[in-house]
């Protein structure tokens, strides 16, 4: 079957609801579809808990909201898309006020904000802790008020149609039921999030799989700073569920097994902590993660069935002020851990959280492929660098979403609608389709197997800290296990939710992403913000002030380039916060 739109979106999260709706806003002419692996509602950005930064204060600056995040991203941020992010935000959460997203507010009636890592102000509004919960209601609700847009709800979008370098729609296959169709567009916009998945213990869901960053990467877009994966510190020993930054804006405190404050030890580029900002457990999520690992030499962590953990004390702070403005954090402890923090130490450890890198895009969400967009964390813009600030996330998504959405409506103004050239592609990747769900197993290779190999190496050579010999053996590694996925069998061969075929497309993504997060760390031979050569400690900015983009070549094997990063304003320094 064949449908044909002006601009499909896929991905049903904040950043691709919110391209959806600048799309009908720009042009309400435009035919618009939006196809997620997922009930809208059920997209990651629904976990988000802590907040969205946004300059609202007397005492707050955009400039400083662009140096935090510039110092943050370790000089590794494009400052012309900071500068636009931080004077874009505001207006895009004060859109939200008026969609009917609940912010918290002061006795006074206005809108409340929280300290959060690495931010010199306080500058992060919030729901309570549920913040991406009402952002992405708020979203959905106003993506219903515009009836013409067509929602394709888990679809599982395969491959993308390219003819002579411009994107032409993409084929997808339907969950329920395992139908095939082709969905022609002049222009695409992928918003599908992150790809934690390809790591073991991640706070991300399950459906975080990379999938879009694998559709551009082999539709020619280069992919850029993959190497840069940041782990956040405080996940939950078991699950990886997320308990948000906003805890320790709170008042939390870190502790080791002797119970003592252990960040104190350590340069996390803060001075000396201030009750306002309590910011010894708020410097970076890359270097208090690189704390808990100097904790575990040093032999200060507790041992648990789940691994090592240290402990997040929130006892203090006391049942009021929990129960009101983290709510959902007592609820995840006493649900996923069977600790309630009011009165219990909440066992944590870090867990990979976000990527810096994903699809190279301009400040407009463009990619090289003519008529390809995308924006979110799927994305790479770049306004994260080499470490993403904690609550940059939320308003990047609309910010960038909105950017994406606009320029690709322009894009198809007056361009005729679909495109005949691609027929022969669609029908190629139908037919592998149909080829993949007959795979017949010879009992050797599991696809699970394949996945929770794949997990471990990255665990091994790319988490935290990283050297050159263990990148190099993992990059092998994933090869072999690509030549192992081009083989391995399927149990299931029906068509009603096959999730074991979803599983088999989603890794053959996964291997791709893996091996593009290997190779770009192999060749950074510096360290900086998330990325720490143990074989190269410092930053290098005389070879390594770009970015690495990592492109496919035809016989699926990889190069990267250097791009320079663009300064306009702050030139590189020391690495600082809460000045």
């Amino acid at each position: 079957m064949t449908a044909s739109y002006n601009i499909v979106v896929i991905g049903g999260g904040g950043a691709g609801l919110r391209a959806a709706i600048a799309i009908a806003e720009t042009d309400p002419k435009l035919s618009i579809a939006i196809v997620s692996k997922v009930y809208p509602m059920r997209s990651h950005t629904v976990s988000a808990e802590g907040g969205a930064a946004a300059v609202v204060g007397a005492d707050d600056t955009l400039d400083e909201h662009a140096y935090d995040t510039i110092s943050g991203g370790d000089w590794l941020c494009d400052q012309d898309a900071v500068e636009a992010f931080v004077a874009e935000a505001p207006r895009e959460l004060l859109q939200l006020e008026h969609w009917g997203c609940p912010w918290s507010r002061t006795d006074d009636g206005h809108i409340a904000v929280r300290a959060f890592g690495g931010m010199k102000k306080l500058r992060t509004w919030f729901a309570a802790d549920k913040t991406g919960f009402h952002l992405l209601h708020t979203l959905f609700q106003r993506v219903l008020s515009y009836p013409d847009i067509v929602r394709y709800d888990e679809w599982f979008a395969t491959t993308l149609l390219v003819d002579d370098g411009v994107v032409r729609g993409l084929v997808a296959i339907k969950l329920a039921t395992g139908r095939i169709e082709t969905i022609l567009a002049d222009a695409v916009i992928i918003c599908t999030g992150g790809c934690g998945r390809v790591f073991p213990f991640t706070t991300n869901a399950n459906i975080k799989t990379g999938d879009g960053m694998a559709l551009a990467f082999r539709a020619g877009a280069p992919l850029k700073d993959m190497e840069f994966v940041q782990y956040h510190p405080t996940g939950l020993p078991f699950t990886g569920i997320l308990i948000t930054e906003a805890a320790r804006a709170e008042g939390g405190w870190l502790l080791n097994k002797d119970g003592y404050r252990y960040l104190q030890d350590y340069d996390l580029g803060t001075p000396t902590p201030t009750p306002k900002l309590r910011s010894m457990e708020l410097g970076p999520r890359d270097r208090l993660s690189q704390a808990f690992v100097h904790e575990l030499d040093k032999g200060r962590t507790v041992e648990t069935p789940y691994g090592p953990v240290v402990y997040l004390d929130l006892r203090h702070l006391g049942a009021e002020l929990i129960d009101t403005k983290l709510p959902f954090v007592r609820e995840l402890c006493r649900d996923y851990q069977h600790v309630d923090p009011v009165t219990e130490l909440v066992p944590v450890r870090p867990v990979v959280h976000y990527m810096m890198g994903g699809v190279h895009t301009d400040i407009h969400g463009g990619t090289p492929v003519s008529g390809l967009y995308a924006a979110g964390e799927t994305a790479c813009v770049s306004i994260n660098g080499a470490n993403r600030l904690g609550s940059n996330s939320l308003p990047e998504l609309l910010v960038f979403g909105a950017r994406a959405g606009h320029a690709a409506a322009e894009y198809v103004a007056g361009k005729p609608s679909g495109s005949s050239a691609v027929a022969t592609q669609a029908r190629t990747e139908e037919q592998r389709l149909q080829r993949e769900l007959q795979r017949h197993s010879d009992g050797t290779d599991r696809i699970a197997d394949i996945r929770t190999e794949m997990q471990t190496i990255l665990e091994t050579a790319a988490g935290i800290y990283r050297d050159g010999p263990t990148l190099a053996k993992a990059a092998e590694q994933i090869r072999a296990l690509q030549e192992r996925f081009a083989v391995a069998g399927l149990d299931d061969h029906s068509l009603t939710f096959n999730t074991e075929l979803t599983g088999l497309l989603e890794l053959h993504g996964m291997l791709d992403i893996a091996q593009t997060i290997i190779e770009s760390a192999l060749q950074r031979t510096e360290s900086r913000g998330a990325h720490q050569r143990t074989d190269f400690p410092g930053r290098n900015d005389e070879e390594f002030l770009a970015h690495s983009l990592i492109h496919r070549k035809p016989d699926g094997s990889t190069r990267v380039d250097l791009l320079p990063v663009t300064i306009t304003r702050w030139p590189p320094g020391e690495r600082v916060y809460g000045r």
